[in-house]
C-alpha cells in the first residue's frame, strides 16, 4: 500500500506538471538563464543603480604637491563612475570596445617617422584647428612657435589610430584646443616593414625618438603623453628610464598591465581569461604579416619571457619625475589588479593612482548610448588643470643627437 502510494503521489506531481503552463517554463528558464549569465559576466547594474556608481578611489603620497594643486581640482577624480546600463560588465565592456563609442568620422593628418634603425611607423595627426577652425585654416599646419599643447597617444597591444577609443581621445583632446599625435606601432596602420625590429612592451627607444622630435620641431609647445594598455606599460617604463630629462610636461597611464608577468600568469588561470589570451594572441598573428617576421618572432619568445619583469614599468616607477596620472580598472580582465604596485605609487610624490571598482579594459562607457568614455574625459580634464597649474613639468629641448647619446646604454635592445 506504501509503494502503491508513492507512486499515485507521484503521478499527481506529474499530472500537476503538465497543467502547468509551457510560457511559465519559458519565463522560469529565462530567470534561470539572466542569473547565470549576471554573474558569469560580472554584472553590476544593479549595484550601480542603487548606489550612484562607483567611487575613485585615489592613492598618492600623504601631502603630496600634485594631489594638493591639481588633482583636488579634477572633478571627475573625486566623483563616481557610472556605466552604461547595457555593458555594466568588464566583459562586456572590454569586447565591445572596438564597437561601441564611435565618434564623428574624421581624418588623421599622416606623417611617416623613420626611426635611427630603420624603421618607419605612422604618427597620425589631429590638429585642434581640423576640428574648431574654420575651412580656411583646416589645412594649416602646426607653426614652430606654436605654444598649443600636443598630446601624444599611445596604443595598445594591437590598436592604432583608427581605434575607436583612439579617435574618441583623440577628437575629445583637440575639440578643447589641443594638437593630437597618435604615435602608431610598427607594422601597424598600413606601413609595411622596413627593419627586423618589432615593438614590445618594454621597447621605448621609438617613443623616445618620437618625442625629442616633437620638442625639436616644435619646442614652445608642452607635451602631454597618454598610454593605454601595453602603451600605458611603454610610457611608465620611458618616465621612469628618463626620469627628469623626459621632454613632456605631464602624462597618464591608463589600464596598463604594470607587471607583465603578473599579468601573463593571469591571463592563463581561467576559462575566460584564456579566451582574451587566444584574442590578443589572434591579433598578434594578423599583426605579424610576413611569415619571416612571425617565425622571427616565436624563436624569440622564451627568451622574451624570461624578460617580462624587465620589461615592466611596475620596476621604473620610482623614476617617474613628471606628473602621472594612472587610472586602473578592479575588474580588469585582461590587466589584472594584482599586478598594481600600490606601494611604489604611495611613495612617488609625482604619481597618482586612481582606481574604480568597475570599468573592464579601457572601456568605461557612460551615458544610456555609451557615447563617451569616463577616462577619455578624466584625462583631459587633469591635463588641462595641470596645464594651468605651477607643477606643470618643463621640458628640456634637447637635440635627436644628444637624447640619443644620453640614453645608448638605455634598455631598448629588447
Amino acid at each position: 500500500m506504501e509503494v502503491c502510494s508513492q507512486i499515485n503521489g507521484y503521478k499527481l506531481l506529474l499530472k500537476a506538471l503538465i497543467m502547468i503552463p509551457i510560457s511559465h517554463y519559458v519565463v522560469g528558464l529565462l530567470c534561470v538563464l539572466i542569473i547565470f549569465l549576471y554573474n558569469f559576466l560580472e554584472f553590476h547594474f544593479l549595484d550601480h543603480l542603487f548606489n550612484g556608481g562607483c567611487w575613485v578611489k585615489l592613492t598618492y603620497l600623504p601631502g603630496s604637491e600634485l594631489h594638493q594643486a591639481v588633482i583636488s581640482k579634477c572633478k571627475l577624480l573625486h566623483g563616481r563612475y557610472s556605466a552604461t546600463p547595457w555593458l555594466a560588465s568588464p566583459h562586456l565592456q572590454t569586447i565591445l570596445l572596438p564597437y561601441a563609442c564611435k565618434p564623428p568620422a574624421f581624418t588623421y593628418r599622416r606623417e611617416i617617422f623613420h626611426s635611427s634603425d630603420g624603421g618607419s611607423f605612422a604618427l597620425d595627426w589631429l590638429l585642434s584647428s581640423d576640428v574648431l577652425g574654420s575651412s580656411a585654416n583646416k589645412n594649416a599646419d602646426i607653426s614652430k612657435n606654436s605654444t598649443t599643447p600636443i598630446v601624444v597617444v599611445v596604443p595598445g597591444l594591437t590598436s592604432d589610430s583608427s581605434a575607436p577609443y583612439v579617435r574618441s581621445l583623440s577628437l575629445d583632446s583637440a575639440k578643447q584646443g589641443w594638437n593630437v599625435v597618435v604615435c602608431n606601432h610598427r607594422g601597424m596602420c598600413g606601413i609595411s616593414f622596413t627593419s627586423s625590429y618589432f615593438y614590445n612592451a618594454g621597447k621605448t627607444k621609438d617613443l623616445r625618438d618620437v618625442l625629442n622630435y616633437l620638442v625639436g620641431s616644435y619646442p614652445m609647445a608642452p607635451i602631454f603623453l597618454v598610454g593605454t594598455s601595453i602603451g600605458a606599460n611603454i610610457v611608465g617604463k620611458y618616465l621612469g628610464e628618463d626620469g627628469d630629462k623626459c621632454p613632456v610636461a605631464g602624462a597618464a597611464v591608463i589600464c596598463g598591465p604594470w607587471d607583465l608577468l603578473i599579468c601573463s600568469r593571469f591571463l592563463g588561470r581561467g576559462l575566460v581569461q584564456r579566451v582574451y589570451d587566444r584574442a590578443l594572441a589572434i591579433g598578434l598573428k594578423s599583426y605579424a604579416q610576413f611569415r619571416v617576421f612571425f617565425g622571427n618572432l616565436i624563436r624569440v619568445q622564451p627568451a622574451l619571457l624570461t624578460k617580462l619583469r624587465w620589461s615592466s614599468c611596475a620596476s621604473y616607477v620610482k623614476g617617474v619625475s613628471v606628473p602621472l596620472l594612472s587610472i586602473s580598472s578592479m575588474d580588469d580582465p585582461v590587466c589584472t589588479a594584482e599586478a598594481i604596485p600600490w606601494d611604489e605609487c604611495r611613495a612617488n610624490k609625482n604619481v597618482v593612482l586612481a582606481t574604480t571598482k568597475h570599468g573592464g579594459h579601457l572601456g568605461y562607457f557612460e551615458g544610456l548610448t555609451a557615447s563617451s568614455l569616463w577616462w577619455v574625459r578624466t584625462v583631459n580634464e587633469f591635463f588641462g588643470v595641470l596645464h594651468s597649474s605651477p607643477l606643470v613639468h618643463k621640458q628640456k629641448v634637447q637635440s635627436h643627437e644628444e637624447c640619443t647619446s644620453e640614453n645608448s646604454k638605455s634598455s631598448d635592445s629588447t
